[in-house]
């Protein structure tokens, strides 16, 4: 009969916040393994060392490296991947002889615990149980005496490992942050509070809930003395029970300070993929507004920098989105309305003036920089399929009813126009792709050329070309982006291109 694995959670340092079921496990274990350094010194172990019980098998499982370089030709995660795979199989001998096996961790074993790649190990072949234990974050809370989080708050688990951009906007966009894994990263991060305008509410604390534990502003804190023990909070806002936000209600913006510059609101595409695709005159403005407001994905591809205020929201609210965007360039306040791709295609700027038409935005200048589209992208990396005359559709029926989609579809077919095509599908719109191709096939041939573009210059990018009859509506979803060859367009090897002359009609008779 196999033995049974336990990974065991002791907290952050002190052996008063071991939890009493892990106590009793580690005194009842026939083997207890814990990780430690080069060095051969484990923290976990010092922990545990009252518990463990006379006779106990002991597994020290060194790491092979820490932070200095490896020769090993799978580099750092290669060396680190045979550690773990080696060390699960020192521990699986124990258990196929029937022994309870203990691996002990520092504060939680599923929270950027070692044990966790042992447990992906053996959890498919052992009974294991985990035990949880104080995490770091709590410990340091608890030092700081500063409660992290209130009502609606939302706490982000950063590591400082991160680059300082992701850290920085990663930082603007949460109301409380826990970083951890600081060390030699800890510069960068100092640098992302600061872009991101929450320096002046870190705290540092440095070995929680141990001797020698500290916590003092990270304003203040000397950088090369940083061990990797240590972790940085900033805490939620300081709002009280009977507050507006803490009962519940939407959080109004903070009121922005009054400018005596005219006011004026730009509405910008970022372009539809990378960041070489947005336009110079686009990121000038960027690095001149106090605000970006948009959809949550777009507003993400923005470097957060010192003194700029993010506001991301879900999809479907594009006309309240804009009425909040107005409402700040109506105080004096520098702001810029962000879309995908071109901001005027399909995007923002539509919602922005739809919004406008309200009286009391007469006095704000709307400007809108235009930019790439995803239709351009896609041809481009197609060849030159919009070479002739072209119109350009979206297929999803929110804002218009499916009898006009198709009788559009029908007219631009008709027309014999390249049709470019947008938001053709989604796990809620499933079956227009097969009704567009249904109708489109009234008046065009099975062999009309079809381009489909999925995630065009962004992380698994494809482009394929096939027919109007072979296309498979199942396949297309809302990364994609068909473009309808007509009558002139050709392919060439593996370029598609529409010709740019129309044979005049011969007469009849």
């Amino acid at each position: 009969m196999s033995g049974l694995l336990y990974g065991v959670g002791l907290g952050p340092g002190d052996p008063e916040l071991v939890t009493l079921k892990a106590a009793r496990l580690i005194a009842a274990a026939d083997v207890v393994a814990y990780h430690s350094g080069t060095h051969g010194r484990s923290i976990a172990r010092s922990i545990a060392a009252a518990l463990l019980p006379r006779g106990v098998i002991e597994e020290a499982l060194v790491y092979p490296v820490t932070t200095e370089r490896t020769a090993h030709p799978g580099g750092y995660r290669g060396a680190m991947v045979d550690f773990y795979d080696s060390s699960a199989e020192r521990l699986a001998v124990h258990l196929r002889a029937g022994r309870t096996v203990v691996v002990l961790c520092e504060g939680d074993p599923l929270f950027y615990g070692s044990y966790m790649y042992l447990h992906d190990r053996l959890a498919p072949s052992f009974v294991t149980e985990v035990v949880p234990g104080v995490t770091s974050v709590s410990a340091a809370a608890a030092v700081a005496g500063k409660p992290l989080v209130r009502h609606e708050d939302v706490l982000t688990i950063l590591p400082g490992t991160l680059p300082q951009p992701e850290l920085a906007r990663r930082l603007a966009d949460t109301q409380a942050a826990a970083i951890m894994k600081l060390g030699r990263t800890f510069p960068a991060v100092r640098a992302a509070l600061a872009e991101a305008g929450r320096l002046d509410e870190a705290w540092y604390v440095e070995r929680a809930s141990i001797p020698g534990q500290a916590m003092i502003p990270v304003r203040d804190v000397d950088p090369g003395a940083v061990p990797y023990f240590s972790i940085i909070l900033v805490p939620g806002a300081d709002r009280q029970v009977g507050d507006a936000s803490a009962d519940g209600a939407v959080a109004q913006p903070v009121p922005p300070v009054a400018r005596t510059d005219p006011a004026e609101l730009f509405v910008v595409g970022l372009g539809p993929g990378p960041e070489r695709w947005i336009t110079p005159e686009v990121t000038d403005v960027l690095a001149i507004v106090d605000h970006i407001v948009g959809y949550a994905p777009y507003v993400d591809r923005i470097p957060q920098r010192a003194g700029l205020r993010r506001h991301a929201s879900g999809n479907t609210v594009e006309v309240d989105r804009a009425r909040f965007a107005l409402d700040l360039a109506l105080a004096g306040e520098r702001v810029a309305v962000v879309s995908g791709g071109d901001a005027g295609v399909f995007g923002m700027a539509s919602a922005v003036f739809e919004a406008a038409q309200d009286e009391i935005y007469s006095g704000v200048r709307i400007t809108v920089l235009p930019a790439i589209t995803a239709a351009q992208a896609v041809a481009a990396a197609a060849g030159a399929p919009l070479g002739g005359d072209y119109a350009v559709m979206s297929l999803s029926d929110r804002l218009k009813p499916w009898d006009v989609i198709a009788d559009r579809l029908r007219k631009i077919s008709e027309s014999d126009l390249v049709l470019a095509i947008y938001n053709p599908g989604s796990r809620t719109r499933a079956t227009q792709v097969a009704l567009a191709k249904q109708v489109l096939l009234e008046h065009r041939s099975p062999e009309t050329v079809v381009v489909i573009g999925r995630s065009v210059g962004r992380p698994g990018e494809s482009v394929e070309t096939t027919t109007l009859g072979r296309l498979d509506p199942a396949a297309i979803d809302m990364q994609c982006l068909l473009i309808i060859g007509a009558g002139g367009t050709l392919v060439s090897g593996d370029r598609v291109w529409t010709r740019r002359f129309v044979p005049a009609p011969q007469p009849v008779g």
